[in-house]
């Protein structure tokens, strides 16, 4: 068993769409002006007002080149999602298992019968105190 779940594709493109997201968000927040006020927003004064927009710099990639990796990676995720999912067993495990049920099944038709005579022998005698 893992001891930790290894994300699926569909998290990891997740994960990416929403960083590409959130930045877009921050640019588009920091690049937009002020709006002026409406009569349902109250002025504010100066002590407070938000702070200046924090300069990011320039953009780690040009808008193209993000358009074009979340079209590929769109496409990535339609495909993961009609694949069929991996199998619930492992093929060696289950040819292994197949090869070992008549060997298995010997040995318990030889060998059980004994062994449950000699435990049930032993408990009855740790009860009753008499031996079998």
């Amino acid at each position: 068993m893992a001891a930790a779940r290894e994300p699926s594709m569909e998290d990891i493109l997740a994960s990416i769409k929403r960083v590409i997201a959130e930045e877009k968000e921050i640019r588009a927040v920091s690049a937009s002006d002020v709006e002026e006020p409406s009569e349902d927003v109250l002025e504010l004064d100066e002590s407070m007002e938000a702070p200046p927009p924090v300069d990011l710099g320039p953009p780690l990639l040009e808008s193209d080149a993000a358009d074009e990796s979340r079209q590929r990676l769109e496409a990535l995720a339609s495909v993961a999602a009609t694949a069929p999912p991996p199998p619930q067993y492992n093929p060696l495990e289950e040819m292994i298992r197949e090869m070992l049920r008549p060997i298995l099944k010997q040995w318990l038709d030889e060998h059980l019968p004994a062994i449950v005579d000699e435990h049930v022998k032993r408990e009855i005698h740790r009860i009753t105190g008499r031996p079998v």
